[in-house]
Parts: C-alpha cells; structure tokens; sequence
C-alpha cells in the first residue's frame, strides 16, 4: 500500500511485492541536481540549436541534407519533452519557479502547454492502473464487455482511434498540433489563460523563424521535426501501459505502489535510444516515485533489487503490443478483437 507496508504479490506474476518501506527507498534519489539539470540542458538544447543552424545552411546545398538533420532533431526533441516532462513534476530543479520557467520554455519548443500537461499529468499518475479512473493523460481502452455493450459508433470509433496506422500515424502530430491549442473543459482560468499564452508565443516562434528560413522551409523543417518527436512520444507512451504482462485494477482492488510496478513498463532500449529518451523507460520507478529527475532512474534501478526483479520489456517484446485492443476482465490481460467472437459465440450457444 502507500504507507510503505508490503503489498503482496502483484496478480500474475513477474513483478515481486513491493519491497517494505519503498518510500524511503526511492527517497535516497529524490534530489535534483543543479549541474546535472544544467548540463542536461546543455547537452540537449545546444545541439538542437546547432541542428537548426546546420539545416539553415543545407537548405543552399540540399533537401537530402536537411531529412536526415531533421530526424536528427526530433531525436533531440524528445528529450527536451523529457525535461518538460519532469519540469512538471518539479523534479528537475529543486526551485518551483526554476522548473515552471524551463518547463514553459522546453514546452514552446515541445508545442505544448506547461500548466495544462502537468494538470491532466498529475491525474494520469494518480489513476495509472485504475479500471475505473480511465480517460484522462491516458490512451482510450475499453474492456470486452464495454466494447460488447457499446453503440455501432461508438465501436467504430474506437477501432478507428486503436488502428495502428491512426493511433502512431495520425494522432501524434494531430495531438501537438491542434489538440494542444485547445483548452480542457477541466481547465480553470489560469490554465486556460497560459495555454493561449502558450500559443501565441509559438506563433512569434514560428514567425521569426519563417522570416531566418522562409516560411515554406520552416513549415515542412518544423513538421519533420515534430512528426520524428510525436510519433516516437506517443509510441513510448502507449508501451509504457500496454504491453502484454499489465496489470489494471478496480478501484477498489487498486493499490498506488502496485500499480507502479505492475502497471508501468520497464522499457529497456539499446543505450542511445535510452539516453534520447531520457531514461523513461525505467517508467516503473517513475511511477512510483515522479519526484525522482530522469537522470537518476537508471541509478535507482541498478542498486535497488526490488526494481531489478521487475521483468524487462525487450523492444522485439514490445511490437506484441500492436495487437493488444481491449482489456479482457475475466483473463486480466490485454487482448486483440479476436476474443470478441468467442464471446459472441458463448452468447450464441447459451441463446
């Protein structure tokens, strides 16, 4: 449970109990540190600057020049979302208004809104794993039988929404792009305020870096960039929730430690994908603990036993989660559409 008393075996599996006071444990790597932070960002934003310049000038040689610059970029740029990302936990700087001045910066850069991504953020870790809290910072899932009882729309929706070539084709730069100018309906005024100041700042952005490149090269640059990051983003994200040994709960059977460690993947990826994605795939930690900074993950993970035990999610392993639509109840696993003739064919021999 959350009080730091062990939890038991978590249903299934290959997650162990959660070790007894695992609030002191991931306490030891709470701290951020003021030069790790600065030369996290030095690390990331110089380069990505530097990319840009690069593009500028192959702009005057070649276009074949500028792609590979480009996806370069978007590499970059998913690891200045990972900054942003802790910045609205507060875990990347130990000052508040440190983390909400760079937060709000990287989020120009990430097309997203600081104050509204870390409101619907802050839900998503609360009910992470929840059957019956999904809907927010989440990707849509229905159960078999949700899918069973739902209108014809409504099911075509979803398979819609859930067909890969939508959900990683479509969606990632719909969602930076259009939906993150938008304000929530949950959004109070100052969340709704910072979000237009949020858009119009990328609008300044966008203008002056049209008038360094044109506007026609800054559009498609600014696209291929994005496109690489979103894609990529959404990608991480999805893995991280689905993927085939999950654990969701009913609310009253939810447990905040367990979910962490059940709920959330440990994605391990060959070392540079690890260090472009800033050590997110060791999402399990992070769930337990989002006040501990992206570059002490992967050192909580090699010297605390209990998140060594939590079984690794290979990238081979994870292209199963393609095929994962629906949660099945009765088999507390993730399952594709095929179950739902088995049920259909259940309905039909009981009829």
């Amino acid at each position: 449970m959350e009080n730091g008393h062990e939890t038991g075996p978590v249903d299934g599996s290959k997650v162990p109990p959660v070790t007894t006071g695992w609030k002191e444990v991931v306490r030891k790597y709470q701290q951020p540190s003021k030069r790790k932070s600065a030369w996290q960002l030095a690390n990331t934003l110089i380069p990505y600057a530097l990319l840009w310049v690069a593009m500028f000038f192959a702009l005057e040689v070649s276009w074949w020049l500028v792609v590979p610059l480009a996806v370069l970029a978007g590499a970059f740029l998913i690891r200045i979302f990972v900054i942003f990302h802790d910045c609205t936990h507060g875990s990347f700087f130990k000052s508040k208004r440190a983390n909400e001045i760079t937060g709000f910066l990287t989020g120009l850069l990430a097309i997203t809104p600081f104050h509204q991504w870390r409101m619907e953020h802050t839900v998503h870790h609360s009910a992470a794993g929840d059957l019956d809290r999904r809907g927010i910072g989440d990707v849509w899932t229905l159960t078999v039988q949700e899918y069973l009882e739902s209108s014809r729309w409504k099911r075509f929706s979803y398979r819609f929404f859930r067909n890969p070539v939508i959900l990683f084709g479509f969606a990632p730069l719909t969602l930076f792009l259009v939906v993150n100018r938008i304000p929530v309906k949950e959004a109070n005024r100052s969340v709704r305020r910072w979000v237009h100041v949020t858009n119009l700042c990328i609008v300044l952005m966008a203008v002056g870096l049209s008038l360094v490149f044109g506007t026609m090269n800054y559009l498609l640059i600014q696209l291929m960039v994005t496109a690489v990051a979103s894609v990529a983003g959404v990608w991480l994200f999805y893995v991280q929730h689905q993927f085939e040994d999950v654990s969701w709960e009913r609310k009253e059977d939810w447990d905040f430690a367990r979910a962490a460690l059940a709920g959330s993947s440990f994605y391990k990826l060959p070392k540079i994908l690890q260090w472009f994605s800033g050590n997110i795939g060791y999402h399990h930690i992070h769930h337990l603990s989002p006040r501990i900074p992206n570059y002490q993950l992967e050192r909580a993970h090699e010297s605390e036993p209990m998140f060594q035990q939590v079984e690794p999610l290979t990238v081979r392993g994870s292209i199963k989660s393609l095929n994962f639509r629906l949660w099945d109840e009765e088999k507390r696993q993730l399952t594709g559409y095929r179950v739902l003739k088995d049920k259909r064919r259940e309905k039909a021999a009981r009829h």
